[in-house]
């Protein structure tokens, strides 16, 4: 008998060993593809920590609703949940400045009016360079995102599929767009004869345009991969694309006019990137995180590393 308690305490042990080997730190079963799809992005945060205690705080504002440069991650705890390209650059550039990285979510809106009042240090949320930002902030040099700036489009339903190509089609239609947005100059510019309805949220012009409120709605091209990825048999692109000006075509940060001296560190950051292959890097690890792409397709093993032939 003795041997037998002794044979099945053994037995419990292992299935405790391996109950445990098989959870996340949370308490839930970790599912292999949600590691794999999360493995390149994770490799590079962990290239990016650092001993930031004591230091002086980077406070960053961004708007967590433009996948896959800024959005929620809500398998993750904490300031970890905010993920994406930017949230990367946010974290390098806090680094490079010897700074501790504070991130504040808010809104599109939101985001430019911190700036603009001083109450945070840069504005890092998928911004293109305009005019009208031109002359109300400072405006660092360029990053690049994929094609995320460099294609502006329209999606639309299912419904409205092959029917949408032209400006012309737009006639009368109520096309969305987020507030303060290129994509705003853009309809306004080229889609003359349409409505423009503006949203202070896109996932709520997302809901908007499933539920029927408006026709179609202006997005990046990388934003709109994520939307249809996350509505399969619901959303599609509508095969109409913006002429998009060269001045449009990578991303800025925006800060405050006065942050000449900060801008100067920021840019001289931003240029040990250039001619570079890291924004690429950084571009296929957050399509991954955003389901945008597939490790698969883009080439990555099961450790986040590119697969070389």
């Amino acid at each position: 008998m003795k041997m037998m308690k002794k044979v099945l305490a053994v037995v419990l042990s292992l299935v405790m060993v391996f109950a445990f080997a098989a959870c996340a730190g949370n308490g839930e079963t970790k599912d292999p593809e949600e590691a794999k799809k999360a493995a390149a992005y994770d490799k590079i945060l962990e290239g990016l920590k650092f001993d930031d205690s004591g230091l002086p705080e980077l406070t960053v504002a961004t708007s967590p609703d433009f996948a896959p440069m800024e959005f929620i991650d809500l398998s993750r705890s904490g300031d970890d949940q905010y993920v994406g390209f930017d949230i990367i650059l946010a974290k390098y550039l806090a680094k490079e400045l010897n700074m501790k990285l504070v991130i504040k979510p808010m809104s599109f809106d939101a985001t430019q009016a911190a700036v603009s009042t001083g109450s945070v240090d840069l504005g890092i949320s998928g911004f293109s360079w305009t005019a009208a930002r031109a002359e109300n902030y400072f405006i660092t040099d360029w990053y690049k995102a994929g094609d995320n700036e460099t294609e502006q489009v329209v999606i639309t339903t299912t419904a409205n599929d092959g029917k949408l190509t032209t400006a012309e089609s737009y006639k009368g239609l109520k096309v969305g767009a987020q507030g303060a947005s290129l994509q705003k100059i853009m309809v306004e510019e080229q889609l003359p004869d349409a409505e423009l309805v503006l949203f202070e949220s896109l996932n709520d012009a997302v809901t908007g345009l499933l539920t029927g409120k408006i026709d179609a709605l202006a997005v990046a091209y990388g934003n709109g991969e994520s939307f249809i990825s996350s509505n399969p048999g619901k959303i599609v692109f509508s095969g109409f694309a913006f002429e998009v000006d060269e001045l449009y075509k990578n991303n800025v940060i925006l800060m405050n006019k006065k942050s000449t001296e900060l801008g100067a560190k920021v840019n001289a950051a931003l240029a040990k990137l250039h001619d570079t292959d890291t924004y690429d890097v950084w571009y296929e690890a957050v399509q991954m995180l955003a389901e945008i792409k597939t490790a698969d397709q883009l080439g990555y093993d099961d450790e986040g590393n590119k697969i070389k032939e």
